[in-house]
């Protein structure tokens, strides 16, 4: 495994974090769960990306019980705040101080630990003083609940507007938290500048598009039993904009470029996304241990200029590249 420094700070994590978005708690059962987690720390990774909104909070506690015995110095945990939990009354959602403070001890106390080393902003408040969150942000690291703090999904304008704030306040935001993958580069033109600019590393979601650049959808047949996109809980509404034929027909088109660079498709897609600069760290689900070990493979790969740019002839005009879709809710 290989580790990066997390934005202008001494914090170093790994460049495969284990996150336990939509498997821990609902698609997986906890023993399965569980053996994830010992494959991903077998593997070398460090760093475990949660929140409270996965499974309405019973990703934490899955991932707080398998990783239970472990030395808490040598782990590095994420959680996020913003989506309503619980009873979701009118003050359980958002970034509001209230909300914020109360969210943190029950991350705290799901994940059986003093403190997480990152605490994130799982989306931008729109109906929050950005003064009010961010001065939340900053007494929760003076009290020690958690380390760092970050962002999720946040425009560049939006990052500018909270790292200055934090600068004012004695802290500052390390991370950012948004989709990226070789058909989602939204975050490049506007995002990834403002970051490199500010200090502040992204920590990115979904690097083969919820399952779609493995290979294992083809065009013109139906999705896999048991994969994501026929698991209605939630998968397949994730999955559905990359299962067109045109997508599935350029993805297929990658099988050769990864075997030429002696990858799986998934640890090509992951090498993609790490081969930018500004990204510390590559986020990996799974739903079986050999999954993790086999993505995890990915670290510490370094694709030729030749490789990139057969990726940029296959994917070309499919790729997002839209700064505007990066948004967050109008309302909570």
């Amino acid at each position: 495994m290989e580790f990066r420094h997390l934005g202008r700070s001494g914090l170093r994590i790994s460049e495969i974090t284990y996150g336990n978005w939509l498997t821990h708690g609902s698609q997986v059962e906890n023993d399965v769960a569980a053996r994830c987690v010992r494959a991903a720390l077998e593997a070398g990774i460090t760093s475990f990306d949660t929140a409270d909104v996965y499974a309405n909070t019973v990703a934490e506690e899955v991932l707080g019980a398998a990783l239970q015995g472990e030395r808490r110095e040598s782990l590095e945990i994420f959680t996020k705040v913003y989506w309503p939990t619980g009873p979701r009354g009118h003050n359980d959602s958002g970034l509001s101080r209230k909300h914020i403070m109360e969210s943190v001890e029950g991350s705290l106390g799901r994940l059986r630990t003093d403190y997480v080393d990152l605490y994130q902003a799982h989306r931008y408040d729109h109906t929050t003083p950005l003064e009010e969150t961010m001065q939340a942000f900053a007494d929760v690291v003076r009290q020690g609940k958690a380390l760092y703090i970050g962002v999720s999904e946040w425009t560049a304008e939006q990052i500018r507007a909270g790292q200055a704030l934090a600068r004012e306040l004695g802290v500052h935001l390390i991370s950012n938290q948004p989709q990226y993958s070789m058909l989602w580069r939204v975050v490049e033109s506007d995002v990834v500048p403002a970051c490199r600019e500010l200090g502040v590393s992204q920590i990115v979601w979904s690097p083969i598009a919820q399952g779609v650049l493995t290979g294992k959808y083809r065009p013109g047949q139906a999705p896999p039993a048991g994969t994501r996109a026929t698991d209605e809980r939630g998968g397949a509404d994730m999955i559905r904009r990359w299962m067109s034929d045109d997508v599935l027909t350029a993805v297929q088109r990658l099988r050769p470029v990864a075997e030429d660079a002696g990858l799986t498709m998934a640890q090509l897609a992951i090498a993609w996304v790490l081969r930018n600069e500004n990204v510390a760290s590559a986020i990996i689900g799974a739903s079986r241990p050999e999954q993790v070990a086999s993505n995890a493979a990915a670290a510490g790969v370094v694709l030729d200029a030749e490789i990139m740019r057969r990726v940029d002839d296959v994917v070309g005009s499919l790729a997002e590249r839209d700064p505007a879709l990066t948004t967050s809710p109008a309302t909570r």
